[in-house]
C-alpha cells in the first residue's frame, strides 16, 4: 500500500469535505484516469502516443480525408487497447460517488467509454467516442459494433453500405471542431457548478483546458488530482499530485464511510 504524506491525507479530507457539501459537482477527466487501465495517453514523455507518431500525419482531419488508411493503421493498436480495457478503481470510485449523489456530471476528454462502463450515467464526451461512425460523403451514422470485429481481426476499413464512402469514427481529430452539443453542455456545467474536480488531465489542450478557470471565476471550489502540476494549481482549493488510483478511492471512502 502506498504511504501518503500528511499533506496528501489532509488534501483527501479537504476534497471529501468539499464534495460532501457541494450541491453541483462536476468532474473533468483526462487521459490520466484511463492510463492505469492500459490505455496509453497522448502527451507524456514516457510512452505517450505523440512521442511515436506525428498527430498531423495520422490523426488530423486533413490526413483522414486524404489518407484514411494511415489513420486506421494507427488506430488499430489503440482500438485493441480501448476495447480490451476495463474500468479501474478510479472510474469505479467516481461512479459510486455519482450514484450516491455527490457527483452530478462527468466531462471527459477520453473516447474509451470507461466512465459509462464503470456506472457513471451523466457523461459529456467533449472529444467524441468510438461507439459510432459517420460516412464522410453522405453523413449517415452507424453503430460501430457492426464493423468492430472485422476491423480488430482483419484491419478492414469500414465503408458506407449506402454510398461507399469511408466511415469516420465519431471522435475529434486535429483540425476538427468539438461536437457542438457536448461542448455547450460542458460550458454550461462548468459555469453553474459549485465544485469541480479535475482528474488525470494536464490541462494543456484548449478549449477544454479553460473549463476549470470558468468554474473558478464563477466561484466554484476546485480540486485537482493529477500526477503533475497544472497552470491552475494556484487557484485550486486542493491539489494532489499522487497516483489517482490511490487517491480517488480514498476520497470516496472518506465521503461514503466504507
Amino acid at each position: 500500500m502506498t504511504v501518503l504524506s500528511q499533506t496528501t491525507q489532509l488534501g483527501i479530507r479537504c476534497a471529501a469535505d468539499i464534495l460532501h457539501n457541494s450541491q453541483s459537482t462536476v468532474v473533468l477527466s483526462g487521459a490520466g484516469i484511463s492510463k492505469p487501465s492500459g490505455i496509453p495517453d497522448f502527451r507524456s514523455v514516457d510512452g505517450g502516443l505523440w512521442q511515436r507518431y506525428d498527430p498531423y500525419e495520422v490523426a488530423s482531419l486533413t490526413a483522414f480525408r486524404h489518407h484514411p488508411e494511415r489513420f486506421f493503421e494507427w488506430m488499430h493498436s489503440l482500438a485493441m487497447n480501448l476495447y480490451g480495457a476495463q474500468p479501474n478503481v478510479a472510474h469505479i470510485a467516481l461512479a459510486r460517488l455519482e450514484q450516491a449523489g455527490y457527483i452530478h456530471k462527468v466531462i471527459t476528454q477520453n473516447i474509451d467509454s470507461l466512465h459509462q462502463r464503470a456506472g457513471s450515467r451523466d457523461v459529456i464526451e467533449v472529444h467524441g467516442s468510438l461507439r459510432s461512425l459517420t460516412c464522410v460523403l453522405c453523413y449517415t451514422q452507424y453503430d460501430s459494433s457492426d464493423y468492430l470485429k472485422s476491423f480488430l481481426e482483419h484491419k478492414q476499413i469500414p465503408y458506407c453500405p449506402e454510398c461507399g464512402g469511408v466511415l469516420k469514427p465519431d471522435l475529434v481529430l486535429f483540425g476538427e471542431q468539438l461536437p457542438a452539443r457536448a461542448w455547450l453542455a460542458a460550458l454550461q456545467a462548468s459555469k453553474t457548478c459549485d465544485a469541480m474536480i479535475v482528474i488525470g488531465s494536464s490541462l494543456e489542450v484548449l478549449p477544454v483546458a479553460g473549463l476549470p478557470m470558468r468554474a473558478v471565476d464563477k466561484g466554484a471550489h476546485l480540486i485537482l488530482v493529477n500526477n503533475m502540476p497544472t497552470y491552475i494549481d494556484v487557484r485550486a482549493d486542493v491539489a494532489i499530485h499522487e497516483d489517482l488510483t490511490d487517491i480517488l478511492p480514498l476520497i470516496a471512502k472518506e465521503i461514503l464511510g466504507d
